[in-house]
């Protein structure tokens, strides 16, 4: 507590505990469903090469690029919010590591799934 100068008054700060942010998290889920969507482009393109493999891995290369960017796009929101300079009585969001591997996860699904797509194409096209 401290007292306001003049005044019998005093002001007093109420610590509020830390959160884990909502968006870090959300990043990381999403970035290891994007590593989880570019396994099966990479299946579905080696095993049935002959019976149309390039068009399944081409609609699920699709879905990983999609939760890839996502999971990059929340996960550098999320680092925004947990570096905002808030008020000693504000939230004050944690995670940054979850962020991180969520931008991490969700770059490798994304690239490992255009390059499934790649390995399907050429692979039916051989």
């Amino acid at each position: 507590m401290e007292a306001v100068s003049g005044t019998p008054f005093g002001v007093v700060h109420l610590d509020v505990a830390p959160v884990t942010s909502g968006l870090a998290i959300g990043a990381l889920v999403a970035g290891i469903a994007s590593l989880l969507v570019s396994l099966l482009v990479i299946c579905f393109g080696v095993a049935f090469k002959n019976d149309g493999g390039a068009w399944a891995s081409g609609a699920f290369a699709a879905l990983g690029v999609l939760a890839g960017g996502a999971a990059v796009v929340i996960g550098l929101l999320a680092r925004r919010q947990i570096r905002r300079p808030t008020a000693p009585s504000a939230v004050q969001f944690t995670g940054r590591g979850l962020a991180m591997a969520g931008i991490s996860c969700g770059a490798a699904g994304a690239l490992l799934s255009l390059l499934g797509l790649g390995l399907a194409l050429l692979l039916a096209l051989t």
